[in-house]
């Protein structure tokens, strides 16, 4: 059983979580989160510590942004786009248990002391941004580091700011070229 309190979304992202590892869980309802809510995560912050595993959309970004200002020391997980995506609809509630279980292998902390480690000249070497296919190598590299999906400004920020090293960073992009040279090789 995982000691820290996983704090989502909603009720089907509770029953997907549960569906995956025995945990207890959190849902925040959504964005406005209410005071008893609020309460309850605090409660589980101080005692357990919580660990942020919010849809992979813009909402739920912004949920894991003010609930990462508001609790630092909490732990993030991410489940990649492509694994959270069914019925015409992302979120955790879409993802299958091996998806939920490989997130919460890969959990994050968020620095406090922000590296800066990786800069623009990175993202632009290892082609994550500014060439056509920048998207989806981003998708790939999140899924590898366990930082999830981003846009290619706020990728940067994850490296910088959840313990990304050099290492681990390099050798998700080797992991990326050479499936890409082995998908190519077949397809010639």
């Amino acid at each position: 059983m995982i000691k820290e309190v996983i704090v989502v979304e909603g009720k089907q992202d509770i029953a997907a979580v549960k569906r995956a590892v025995d945990v207890e869980c959190i849902a925040t309802e959504g964005f406005n989160l209410l005071p008893r809510t609020l309460s309850r995560i605090n409660d589980a912050y101080k005692r357990r510590g919580i660990i942020i595993l919010t849809d992979p959309d813009s909402a739920g970004e912004r949920i894991r942004k003010y609930l990462a200002q508001r609790f630092p020391e909490a732990k993030h997980a991410f489940v990649p786009r492509e694994q959270a995506n069914a019925n015409n609809d992302i979120g955790i509630e879409q993802a299958s248990p091996a998806a939920i279980r490989e997130a919460l292998n890969k959990v994050r902390l968020h620095e406090w002391q922000p590296s800066s480690e990786f800069s623009w000249q990175d993202m632009i070497a290892g082609s994550l941004t500014g060439v056509p296919d920048a998207t989806a190598r981003r998708a790939s590299v999140g899924k590898d580091l366990g930082i999830g999906y981003a846009n290619a400004k706020s990728f940067l920020y994850r490296l910088n700011h959840y313990g990304i090293t050099r290492a681990e960073f390099t050798k998700a992009l080797h992991d990326l070229d050479n499936a890409a040279g082995i998908k190519q090789r077949v397809e010639d």
